[in-house]
């Protein structure tokens, strides 16, 4: 069953990078009452791992335990690398330099009314804090911290496809982790490593 109809024949390429708009068939559409602007990190090191949260979740998405790129939320008066630190800083206890955008990718939650615009970005890991989860982070999602390779992230995606919104989360996460390598390659040979 596939989670998301591209709204577009494919992705696009633009000067912000991957421009993806997904629609959601997992849940029925009735109607959209709000937007939601996210930004999220695609954080790397220089050992070739990757840093992801873990979420487990029983509400009204169903249970389920999934694989998701750390970020969250842009709150009044941020602008997107402001939030973006934050949520870092938040979910992974991470500080980061930001590397450039990989780009945005819209899509629905139909069950809950919410149409999201999520801006990707390239990040490196500078440093390891202590996270700030919220307590909802912590009590309802009890969110955990993953370290993986390009290739175990990709099969954690696969294998959390076994709900509907994990099917949801690959499908819109996976284009970018794949653009992110892509960027990563050519920085690579740009330094000449």
């Amino acid at each position: 069953m596939q989670t998301f109809r591209r709204k577009e024949a494919a992705a696009v390429e633009l000067d912000e990078g991957l421009l993806l708009s997904l629609e959601d068939t997992e849940w029925p559409f009735t109607y959209t009452d709000h937007d939601r602007v996210i930004v999220r990190g695609v954080v790397c090191d220089g050992e070739g791992f990757f840093y992801f949260v873990r979420v487990r979740r029983d509400d009204e998405f169903g249970r389920a335990t999934l694989i998701e790129t750390s970020g969250g939320g842009v709150e009044a008066g941020e602008d997107l690398p402001s939030a973006l630190m934050r949520e870092l800083r938040e979910e992974l206890g991470a500080e980061v330099e930001i590397v450039g955008k990989i780009g945005t990718v819209s899509d629905d939650y139909n069950l809950i009314h919410r149409h999201n615009i999520n801006h990707y970005f390239l990040c490196r890991v500078r440093s390891f804090g202590q996270r700030e989860l919220t307590r909802d982070e912590a009590e309802r999602f009890h969110l955990a911290t993953l370290k993986l390779t390009w290739e175990e992230a990709c099969r954690e995606y696969e294998k959390r496809r076994d709900s509907k919104l994990g099917r949801l989360i690959a499908a819109r996460e996976l284009p970018v982790l794949h653009r992110a390598r892509e960027m990563l390659e050519a920085l690579s040979k740009d330094s000449g490593q």
